[in-house]
């Protein structure tokens, strides 16, 4: 016998109010890149035509960060991604049409506050997960977005308007590209999450001023035209980028 998703909201509502801290939660929007294309992680809960961020509760133990890190993990199965908590949602009825008909009780009925993260992974390295409550977990362009619940919208919107204004002042491409990468693909990286084209020369200068990239003795074998180099990060330099920022913006 197939169960409801408010039959299960219901059944586990009580299990939150006991666990959880009340009017908190996280909302995710996790990033990842495919080549081609910038993606997000969405969900779908059960009976229901509209996706979703990865969310979820803060439990009363458990530090902000934490809550979200747990959240992020449950989603796709990694751990010691970056996040970056980008804004606060909390208007008042951010949530009602969605559960119109519920019990009034219910702890997923309550006014919430949303605290939003963005998220960076690795395409390759992530399993997306569903669960009781969801019948679907997949990554998704962001060219190709479906409708989404609540305000789950404008939540995306703004993360990723966030992710573009922090290429201003903070490296990227760590989570995002395999180990070794070509200086036209991280160019190619930063010209999809931007929606615009850089000057190749530019690019080239702007990111070897940074300090970030190790040039490797190898190329990239194959092709009709010159092998170009390959590079990989300088993690200690790329790590203290990410504490103390960029001079310098696009």
């Amino acid at each position: 016998m197939t169960i409801s998703l408010k039959e299960l909201l219901e059944k586990t509502s009580s299990y939150h109010y006991e666990i959880y801290l009340a009017s908190i939660s996280i909302d995710c929007v996790i990033f990842s890149f495919d080549t081609n294309s910038l993606k997000v992680l969405l969900v779908r809960l059960k009976g229901s035509k509209e996706w979703a961020l990865p969310g979820g509760y803060l439990k009363k133990e458990e530090d902000l960060n934490e809550g979200a890190e747990r959240v992020l993990k449950e989603r796709t199965s990694v751990s010691n991604v970056y996040l970056h908590q980008f804004e606060t949602f909390g208007e008042k009825n951010r949530s009602q049409h969605f559960f119109e008909g519920y019990p009034d009780d219910l702890w997923q009925k309550q006014r919430y506050i949303s605290i939003s993260y963005y998220a960076l992974t690795n395409y390759a390295k992530v399993i997306p997960k569903i669960d009781d409550i969801s019948d679907a977990c997949k990554w998704i362009s962001i060219d190709e977005l479906p409708a989404l619940m609540m305000d789950h919208s404008k939540i995306l919107e703004k993360a990723l308007k966030a992710l573009r204004r922090g290429l201003n002042y903070r490296p990227i491409g760590l989570k995002l590209l395999p180990e070794k990468f070509t200086m036209p693909e991280l160019q190619k990286l930063y010209e999809i999450i931007l929606d615009k084209k850089l000057n190749r020369g530019n690019f080239y200068r702007k990111m070897i001023k940074y300090g970030i990239l190790t040039k490797l003795k190898e190329t990239r074998k194959g092709g009709a035209h010159k092998a170009p180099n390959l590079y990989t990060f300088d993690k200690e330099a790329y790590t203290d980028a990410l504490e103390n920022g960029f001079k310098e913006a696009w």
